[in-house]
């Protein structure tokens, strides 16, 4: 079947490769994602290298922080962009709940006015003034009495006004009423921005994926990137959801009551504003600590995920080796990490909530001392001192908030820090056949419509994984069309390498390929790798029916097209004895068809998307003699009339190939028919009597051929 474009959608990691870039992707079945493929070999380098690859991508150094925390926040507020005008909204009405809600205490200190001077007036001599009583007050000596008077607003002997006090109280309802209105339309202007940011976000990853090169994919492990993907991108929509309404909130809740108690007392207003400073130590000496333990903490958490991911996907073979204790006890490793920063980070982080609580007290005793000296000196009233301590509490809150805020933010611009290293990672090198719109341009297409009959060149290539380590030497070869090339050799030596930099899945540093004497880099690689079909070792199928796994070739087939197929490529046999047919739904891992039914229906899939050139990677490693020699026949209908790369360790499936290359190294070695090379007596000659005589190879000198092995999941086995 057609290679699928990376750079469109998944590729499938364990079987052929999808549908061409023609078809639609949104009709298209894509693989899961912790299916990534990586087609790339095991020459993808050394496991020291890879780690510093990674760490130079990551931007690290050793012992460094992956970034600071504002850089990365301040990042993750920009991309609100496209909802600015949703943002400038959701604030203004913000600013108008809180305004009005803020106002309310100074309201209802009135109403205490009321309530207080009813209760005092009641005591005094009706039908005297307000001022003859003082004068009386004052001249028996009784100063404080007089002065507290004298701040009051009173008539004596009248009693507490009734109808004031319900028209202050029902007006103060409905300022909170509208209040509480507004800061509802507020926050769902607010949801609305963040739901459609993580949206973007969630759609940039995805497109960058497709972008990357599978060199990225060899370096990573499949858990870690599904941990960035979905853990990472979940905590940063629930740390916003959380944080981003109550944030704004408080900052206006702080400047609104700031504002309002100037407007009462500017000394008071001074004693509550000393716990700015105090609450900014607190949260930058607690934040700091905390911000490298949740970094911590969602590295560790990739690192369990990319445990179990690999522990459950080799569930077999880890039962088959007995290494349910070794898998047990590396888990529990992880798990114990990830405990340790988990813990640490919500210790230190929820140190700041009580901190600033006791920062908030001592500012209350204080303004409820000093507010009551003023109240008994008549500067002030006895419902403005209640006001001030009613924003005394609303100034600390919001305070207080903002600094446990500061638990959850840590934590989510730890995510966003994840999210934002593989955003940034380098993408492969760009397709030089497309314009400035990203389509191909008419060069591009003129070159693709001349490729008819397969004729493939490699042309002085030199290529390597690492600057260090030169893998690929001046290879030349030719492959005439519609001729079977098979790539032997030991592991390591280059083959998979071979046919990867005819898919473009890796540039080449130096000469060319060419398909029909046209550049494949004069091609899209969607124009490349739609013209190619792929059946790999490891078998890849969907959950859904038989068709349509097989449809996935090409999604416009029929279905006679779709059974013709299956016919050719004996899938027919088996199909016709399931009780649905081609209608049997398949389950994630296929388990309910066999080993060689998987292998057949990929190449069903190969044989409708009628590729020119293809390539089979040890499509019969893993299966029985009678199912290989179904498969085989199957391969050999699939290849006729087409030009085709076999990588083969079993050489009894390729003695009828036009040409045999032997690599080792790197290079070619030996090339001919089978009966030549087995004349010539060498490399090829030994890896023959090997299987069929019972010789055993020198795993020494093999493994100083060999190239190095791929870290991370995801990697095609190496051939």
């Amino acid at each position: 079947m057609n290679a699928d474009d990376t750079t469109k959608r998944p590729t499938p990691a364990d079987g052929a490769t999808s549908a061409d870039d023609a078809t639609s992707t949104d009709t298209a079945r894509t693989a899961p994602a912790s299916a990534s493929t990586k087609p790339a070999g095991d020459e993808a380098g050394e496991a020291a290298e890879i780690e510093a690859e990674k760490s130079a991508e990551r931007g690290l150094r050793p012992g460094q922080s992956a970034k600071h925390f504002w850089p990365s926040a301040l990042r993750l507020i920009r991309t609100i962009g496209p909802e600015k005008m949703y943002a400038i909204l959701g604030i203004a009405l913000g600013v108008i709940g809180v305004g009005l809600a803020v106002v309310g205490p100074k309201i209802l200190g009135r109403a205490t006015d009321v309530v207080f001077s009813g209760a005092i007036s009641k005591q005094l001599p009706a039908g005297a003034t307000k001022a003859q009583i003082i004068e009386g007050l004052r001249a028996q000596g009784n100063d404080t009495y007089a002065d507290l008077l004298a701040g009051m607003d009173l008539t004596p002997g009248q009693g507490i006004d009734f109808a004031a006090l319900h028209q202050v109280l029902w007006f103060v309802v409905g300022i909170y009423v509208v209040a509480s209105l507004f800061q509802w339309l507020q926050g769902v202007m607010l949801n609305r921005i963040i739901f459609r940011m993580v949206y973007r976000l969630r759609r940039e990853v995805e497109e960058k994926l497709h972008r990357l090169p599978l060199s990225y994919f060899d370096r990573q492990r499949r858990g870690e990137i599904l941990s960035r993907v979905t853990n990472d991108i979940d905590n940063i929509q629930n740390t916003l959801i959380n944080t981003l309404t109550g944030l704004v909130n408080a900052l206006l809740t702080v400047l609104g009551v700031i504002v309002m108690m100037l407007t009462l007392s500017w000394q008071l207003t001074l004693i509550a504003l000393c716990v700015i400073p105090l609450a900014a130590v607190i949260t930058a000496i607690v934040g700091k600590r905390s911000q490298k333990l949740f970094q911590q903490q969602w590295d560790a958490t990739g690192k369990v995920n990319a445990e179990v991911e690999e522990a459950f996907s080799g569930h077999e073979l880890v039962n088959v080796f007995g290494r349910r204790q070794e898998a047990s006890r590396s888990f529990e490793a992880r798990n114990g990490e990830m405990y340790k920063a988990s813990f640490g980070a919500q210790f230190v982080s929820s140190l700041i909530g009580p901190l600033m609580m006791f920062a908030g007290n001592l500012t209350y005793v204080a303004i409820a001392i000093v507010g009551g000296l003023k109240v008994i000196g008549g500067d002030m009233s006895l419902g403005s001192v209640q006001a001030f301590i009613q924003y005394s509490r609303q100034f600390t809150q919001p305070l207080s908030q903002v600094a446990s805020m500061a638990t959850m933010l840590q934590s989510g611009v730890a995510s966003a820090e994840r999210v934002f290293e593989l955003l940034d990672a380098e993408e492969q090198t760009p397709d030089s056949a497309r314009d400035e719109a990203g389509n191909p341009d008419p060069t591009s297409l003129d070159a693709a419509s001349r490729i008819r009959e397969g004729r493939v060149e490699f042309d002085h290539v030199r290529f390597s994984y690492t600057p260090e380590r030169e893998l690929i030497r001046d290879l030349s070869l030719v492959a005439e069309p519609g001729h079977t090339v098979a790539i032997v050799g030991p592991t390591g030596a280059g083959k998979t390498t071979l046919v990867n930099l005819v898919m473009r899945f890796y540039e080449i540093d130096g000469g060319r390929i060419t398909i029909d004497n046209i550049d494949i880099r004069d091609l899209t690689r969607t124009q490349l790798r739609e013209r190619t079909g792929m059946v790999l070792q490891d078998t890849w199928l969907f959950n859904g029916t038989i068709m349509e796994n097989i449809r996935y070739g090409r999604l416009d087939a029929s279905d006679e097209e779709v059974i013709e197929a299956a016919k050719a490529t004996h899938v027919d046999d088996f199909v016709c004895h399931l009780p649905e047919g081609y209608e049997t739904v398949l389950d994630s891992d296929a388990s309910n068809v066999s080993a060689g039914e998987k292998q057949l229906l990929t190449i069903a899939r190969a044989f409708l998307a009628r590729p020119s050139l293809l390539i089979l990677d040890e499509a019969t490693s893993s299966v029985d003699t009678r199912t290989e020699l179904l498969v085989q026949n199957a391969m050999n209908r699939l290849r006729s009339g087409r030009t085709s790369f076999v990588i083969a360790h079993r050489l009894s499936t390729i003695r009828d190939a036009d040409l045999i290359l032997v690599m080792e190294a790197g290079d070619i070695v030996e090339q001919g028919t089978h009966d030549e090379l087995l004349g010539a007596n060498g490399a090829y000659a030994r890896l023959y009597r090997s299987q069929f005589e019972g010789a055993m190879a020198d795993p020494d000198a093999e493994e100083e051929q060999g190239e190095p092995v791929p870290t991370g999941g995801g990697g095609m086995p190496g051939m």
